[in-house]
This record gives C-alpha cells, structure tokens and sequence, in this order.
C-alpha cells in the first residue's frame, strides 16, 4: 500500500524553524519527484516547494525562497522541509505529495501532477 505520512508540524512562534518529514512506504522513493504543498483556512491549497527524484532539481514558491529548504534522503525513503524564519502567514495544513516520473530533473509545484497525498501536518506560527 502506497502511504505517504507527514510528520513535524507544530505551534513555533515568528521567526522561528520546524522541520517536516514526508515519510514513503509502499514504494521506492527514487522514481517520484517530490511536492510540498500548504493549505490555510479559506484559502486554496498551493504548492511551497518540489524536489526531483535524486534531488538535482528544487523549486520554491516566491514567499518562502531564501526561509525554506527541501531535501530529500532516498536510502530513508524521507523527503524534509526546512522552514526557517516562519512568518505567521505560513500558517497551514502541509502535505507532501509524490508524482511518478521517469525524468530525473522534474520537478514542479503544480498540484494537479501529482498522484498521492499524505494526510497533512499542521503548522502554527504565532506568538
């Protein structure tokens, strides 16, 4: 069974760093770009970064570059999520997401590419 499970998120006040995992099981991490993605209250899911299959590629979206760092350990089946200098307007659900590729330099925060999800961390930035 494919599962992908976040884990990492919590309440951090500005300014402050979390670390989320994106654990795989059910199948080999290295065919699948990786994509995180958040979701606020009311507001539509996005996608915060991407990671191709052996890491050669990363994308971020315009509000988090420079703050966050997505890395990827294939012998762990673990993709992470560096998030520092949290804003309170980083506040959401964040989910990883896999797409099945078989290019090693795709990598894109599109959300409708990619095929499974995992439930969701919720990260809280506030004082």
């Amino acid at each position: 069974q494919l599962q992908l499970v976040e884990s990492g998120g919590g309440l951090v006040q500005p300014g402050g760093s979390l670390r989320l995992s994106c654990a795989a099981s059910g199948f080999t991490l290295d065919d699948y770009a990786i994509g995180w993605f958040r979701q606020a209250p009311g507001k539509e899911r996005e996608g915060v970064s991407c990671i191709s299959r052996r890491g050669a590629v990363t994308n971020y979206a315009n509000s988090v570059k420079g703050r966050f760092t997505i890395s990827r350990d294939n012998a762990k089946n673990t993709v992470y999520l560096q998030m520092n200098s949290l804003k309170p307007e980083d506040t959401a659900d964040y989910y990883c997401a896999s797409e099945r590729t078989i290019l090693f330099t795709r990598c894109v925060l599109g959300q409708y590419e990619y095929d499974y999800w995992g439930q969701g961390t919720q990260v809280t930035v506030s004082s």
